[in-house]
């Protein structure tokens, strides 16, 4: 801080304050390399994975379509099949498609088991991947 005399000729006469920003600055990049180092090792603390990325863009549905209702129902293409006849279904309906994709619409209701069962015969029928049909959440205001 700058100070002149008070009662000097000057036409400037009075203290001058100015701040030092330099002490400031040192504060914040110390700040900040904490906060990088810190959010390096929580990020790489939880282990590592490999994240499926998801597409927010519609596209139209492709493959065979495998749906389980909550009154244990199954449809593959809207067709409905028993389950000791949904392996020999899905062959046929693979074999006519040129994508393997099956894609597993399910009620919210159906329980873990039996989703888990059928997609383990969707595996044996040859699928080459399962995708999982959700609904898009809508976002209350």
């Amino acid at each position: 801080m700058a100070m002149t005399p008070i009662g000097g000729n000057d036409e400037n006469s009075g203290i001058m304050a100015e701040i030092n920003i330099t002490p400031l600055t040192d504060i914040f990049l110390v700040l900040l390399i904490i906060f990088m180092i810190t959010s390096s090792a929580m990020v790489e603390s939880g282990g590592k994975v490999n994240l499926p990325k998801a597409v927010a863009t519609q596209s139209e549905a492709r493959g065979t379509t495998v749906t389980l209702t909550p009154k244990h129902e199954i449809y593959v293409n809207q067709k409905k099949v028993g389950e000791e006849s949904l392996e020999a279904t899905l062959k046929d309906a693979l074999n006519t498609s040129p994508d393997k994709t099956v894609i597993l619409r399910g009620d919210k209701d159906v329980l873990l088991g039996e989703t888990v069962k059928v997609m383990s015969i969707i595996k044996r029928a040859g699928a080459s991947e399962i995708a999982i049909a959700a609904e898009a959440e809508r976002v209350k205001r």
